[in-house]
């Protein structure tokens, strides 16, 4: 068999494990749902169909209003779908993320271990959580996800940006961690738009017994930049004690010939741009842009005000 063709049965293949799990998932879908996912004719789907209905899955096609293409609803799926690569990978992703103490985490992956006939191999530990634990963040976490998958919305006091603690009622959608934080996306009945809420910034949470139904974004970070800020490159000259900040925070860094290293990165400007070049103290000086190295010379000269008497 030449390698093409090789490449062709694979592709296939995957297709065929793709459409099950994406009518496990959905419930049913159209042909030129499928089709349109796949990139594929119409006809290929029927194909398909045909074709795991020969292996022994239970695919039908219903006509009429309503219809379209289904898996019957006690299937389950047999581990022999799956490569020993994909069951490798399962159980290592269980392995790796320790967000929260999730509940039965250590039973599934037991119970997965024992279907996929593999023995558990600790090779990575990942933990989200802050070093200092109070059981505040765990319950946040827990206390959100629980409303997510009950579709039910939510009350809480959240503090802005700006500084202001406003009541919001939100229908939870996903839970979402980006540039070391943890942020809830849903849709702010108050804003009548989605937004993003920090965790951090988020108090005396209610589950409301109101339901709703919303669709789930695919991505969120990828669809609005967020927060609809302005990003501006930022030059900063650090003292090499701080070496050590400069490399967790940046990737592209110069060492100038005193040791000095010089970065230049885009962030956005905000608050927290502020905020963090202060946090270096006298290690730091703004190179670039102009506007933002006399604003920080303004804020040092009001913080020094604060202390002289």
């Amino acid at each position: 068999m030449s390698g093409l063709s090789t490449r062709l049965i694979k592709v296939a293949e995957n297709r065929y494990f793709q459409m099950v799990y994406l009518l496990l998932e959905r419930g049913r879908m159209t042909a030129p749902e499928l089709a349109e996912h796949f990139e594929v004719s119409i006809r290929t789907i029927y194909r398909d169909i045909d074709i795991l209905s020969a292996a022994g899955i239970p695919v039908y096609a219903t006509q009429g209003k309503g219809g379209g293409i289904s898996i019957q609803d006690n299937f389950i799926l047999n581990r022999s779908m799956l490569s020993e690569q994909e069951q490798t990978q399962i159980l290592m992703a269980l392995q790796s993320i320790n967000i929260v103490e999730a509940e039965n985490a250590d039973v599934l992956l037991s119970k997965l271990s024992g279907v996929f006939q593999k023995q558990n191999v600790n090779w990575i530990e990942v933990d989200f959580s802050d070093w200092i634990k109070d059981g505040k963040h765990e319950n946040t976490f827990d206390t959100l996800k629980t409303a997510i998958f009950q579709s039910k919305r939510i009350t809480f006091n959240y503090f802005s940006g700006k500084s202001e603690s406003i009541n919001r009622l939100v229908e939870p959608l996903k839970l979402a961690f980006k540039n070391k934080d943890w942020f809830l996306y849903g849709y702010c009945c108050l804003r009548e738009d989605y937004r993003l809420f920090k965790l951090t910034r988020i108090k005396d949470m209610v589950i409301t017994s109101d339901s709703f139904f919303r669709p789930i974004p695919p991505r969120i970070f990828a669809e609005a930049e967020s927060y609809h800020e302005e990003f501006i490159p930022l030059t900063l000259l650090v003292e090499k004690e701080l070496a050590y900040r400069v490399y967790d925070n940046f990737d592209s860094v110069t060492e100038q010939e005193d040791g000095k290293l010089l970065t230049t990165v885009l962030l956005p400007h905000n608050e927290r741009l502020y905020s963090f070049v202060l946090s270096f103290g006298d290690k730091a000086t703004v190179v670039a842009p102009v506007a933002i190295r006399e604003e920080i010379m303004n804020r040092i000269k009001n913080l020094q005000s604060k202390y002289i008497t």
